[in-house]
């Protein structure tokens, strides 16, 4: 049958120093006929000529193209493109609904794999690397102010930028994914370098004063921050508008360019978290800046 229906290769042609296979199986005619193939002549060991039919049951039947093995087990895959949500979702409902809808028979087994397999990987990994980041940024930012209250006050630009990335991923429409959990992570040490630097133009006011005796109560204090803040206005504007100059034309690039849909969802948290945590470093900072600072100006 395998001869017969598949052909077989019994020979070759030499066309100077070319090759050609010589393939021999029956014609369409009667390769595509089970009853045809029922009268075929089978040999047996004694001589004698049988035909097909006598011995062996023949019918159509539809079968998988190729069969496949997962873990030295017969495995069968069913594709799936999600739209409109995200692949974490989609396995979620779709393992509720098959949990009270299918009944699979004893030695089969269900696994979803491919994207969200990936994403499981690097969600175990981002559990990880993920809370070593912001502790390598706290411990630098310690060794930097030698100041618990510093360091907390800078790490809080940290909630002001997400703040900034979820309206950025709900605008944009997308989902949480590798590549935003990348940006994420990149946009940490912006908010690290930013909050920073917000912290030392307060230090460099509030001690100026301080020094030259003119910090002597509340309105004293409330000056040297406002001085402080605005001396910090412009570098912030300048190091915002860098990044976002640097970080458009990839939002602006087609979905058809090759890394385009990766690169934007990197640069989209980034572009959100970067604006929210201009705004909120210049308005919430300062504030929190002067409540530290007053409880030590009540107690000189």
């Amino acid at each position: 049958l395998m001869s017969a229906i598949g052909g077989a290769n019994v020979s070759e042609t030499i066309e100077g120093r070319e090759r050609y296979p010589i393939n021999v199986r029956y014609p369409t005619e009667r390769r595509d006929d089970v009853e045809s193939l029922k009268r075929v002549y089978v040999s047996t060991p004694a001589g004698a000529q049988v035909p097909l039919g006598q011995l062996a049951e023949l019918r159509l039947k539809t079968d998988p193209g190729m069969i496949r093995d997962e873990n030295g087990r017969l495995a069968g895959y069913v594709f799936v493109d999600t739209q409109g949500v995200d692949i974490g979702s989609y396995v979620n409902q779709a393992k509720a609904l098959l949990r009270d809808k299918l009944k699979t028979p004893p030695g089969y087994s269900l696994t979803f794999s491919g994207q969200y397999e990936s994403m499981q990987r690097v969600e175990k990994r981002m559990r990880f690397v993920v809370p070593l980041t912001l502790f390598i940024i706290f411990l630098l930012l310690y060794l930097n102010t030698r100041s618990y209250t510093k360091t907390l006050i800078v790490m809080l630009a940290v909630p002001f930028s997400l703040i900034g990335v979820a309206w950025a991923l709900w605008l944009l429409g997308y989902h949480f994914s590798v590549g935003v959990m990348a940006g994420v992570i990149a946009l940490l040490g912006v908010d690290a370098e930013t909050g920073i630097f917000m912290l030392l133009y307060l230090d460099l006011a509030y001690e100026h004063r301080l020094r030259t005796g003119k910090m002597q109560n509340l309105k004293d204090l409330e000056t040297a921050i406002h001085e402080g803040a605005l001396g910090r206005l412009r570098p912030k504007m300048m190091t915002v508008m860098t990044m976002m100059v640097g970080l458009l034309p990839i939002m602006w690039a087609q979905t058809y360019e090759i890394g385009a849909d990766v690169m934007k969802r990197i640069a989209a948290p980034m572009v959100g978290g970067i604006m929210s945590s201009f705004c909120m470093e210049l308005l919430v900072y300062p504030a929190i800046y002067l409540l530290w600072k007053r409880r030590g100006l009540h107690k000189t």
